[in-house]
């Protein structure tokens, strides 16, 4: 296992994270995405801080709260010191009926937190993310409430999820200005089988120093190996087909994984989750498993290498097609001539 600044942060954190909405099933939703109990949970969460994972990522709502409810007794079973591991968690969803049970307001967040750091049975999270853009509440009432709990010192670092990369530079902006927390980092969605955030977020995330936190790297179960062209046969996309994926551009990137993954002796979904940790934006793949045997093959990414070869073939397959307006910036790149041409 290596170990990662969270982008321009003194926080280091492992290059996997284990996620958690597999745990608790509370509701119609979330009992298609994992079921587990404390028990299992336990062994889920022992299995990866043995493998060195330090950084346990949850949300309020998952599982309706039940989740947080999870992973924090687990630490607490397995006799884990509160300052050897990252806790995070999210904010947004639908906690309770009416306007004001959801989003991302000051009235919202503060009663959140409080609710979330009982779940937890902890002081404080170490990283507290808006689980997605809330349009009806201004940037600065959100950066205000979260910079307010880093000061009181219930929240370390904060953090933003889904956000379009115009939103999350609005509030770096924003943070810098008036000297609030900054931002450090964002949850996104990243793939081999979705690679969208290559076009606008991971350069604004580069250029801003913000960290970047994958969620579903194998695309809801479909790079893990068991999905071919002839069945997609059982798993969670068949309950719950999310995130979506271009299906025919997906296939073709499984294919080029089979081959490599049976000459390098590995499986499909270490591959997958490989390619992100050989992404130099990345700075940790959230793992969700639902079993002990799932999460120690994940657990082998950390020791696949790629040639120079294998990662341009990969590249290659699940390239994205050419776009406006990057096509034309990388046509006009060059008519300044780099530093060299310019000596």
């Amino acid at each position: 296992m290596r170990y990662n600044q969270l982008g321009r942060t003194g926080l280091i954190v492992s290059e996997l994270c284990l996620g958690t909405m597999t745990f608790g099933g509370e509701g119609e939703l979330w009992g298609k995405i994992g079921q587990l109990q404390q028990e299992e949970a336990d062994a889920l969460v022992k299995a990866a801080l043995d493998a060195g994972i330090n950084f346990f990522d949850t949300a309020n709502m998952y599982s309706e709260g039940r989740s947080e409810q999870i992973i924090g007794q687990s630490l607490k079973n397995l006799g884990v010191a509160r300052d050897e591991v990252v806790v995070a968690t999210k904010v947004l969803g639908r906690m309770h009926a009416g306007p004001n049970g959801a989003g991302a307001s000051r009235g919202h967040i503060l009663a959140q937190v409080e609710k979330s750091l009982e779940r937890l049975g902890t002081d404080f999270i170490d990283l507290y993310q808006i689980h997605g853009f809330d349009s009806a509440t201004p940037f600065e009432e959100t950066l205000y409430a979260l910079d307010s709990l880093v000061r009181k010192g219930v929240v370390r670092y904060v953090g933003l999820s889904n956000w379009a990369a115009w939103q999350v530079m609005k509030a770096v902006g924003i943070a810098a200005a008036k000297d609030y927390a900054p931002i450090a980092s964002l949850q996104a969605y990243y793939t081999l089988a979705g690679r969208d955030l290559e076009r606008e977020v991971i350069p604004m995330l580069d250029s801003e120093g913000v960290g970047l936190m994958v969620w579903s790297p194998l695309a809801g179960g479909f790079l893990s190996g068991k999905y071919t062209r002839e069945g997609e046969g059982e798993g969670r996309r068949a309950a719950f087909d999310f995130p979506p994926v271009n299906k025919d551009r997906g296939y073709a990137v499984i294919d080029v994984l089979r081959a490599l993954a049976e000459a390098k002796g590995r499986s499909v979904a270490q591959l997958a989750l490989a390619w992100l940790l050989h992404q130099k934006s990345v700075s940790t793949v959230i793992l969700g498993a639902k079993r002990p045997d799932q999460l120690a093959d994940n657990l082998g990414a950390v020791d696949v290498a790629f040639t120079p070869e294998e990662l341009a073939r990969l590249d290659e397959v699940s390239k994205l097609p050419a776009e406006y307006p990057g096509w034309m910036i990388e046509r006009q790149n060059g008519y300044r001539g780099g530093p060299s041409e310019r000596r």
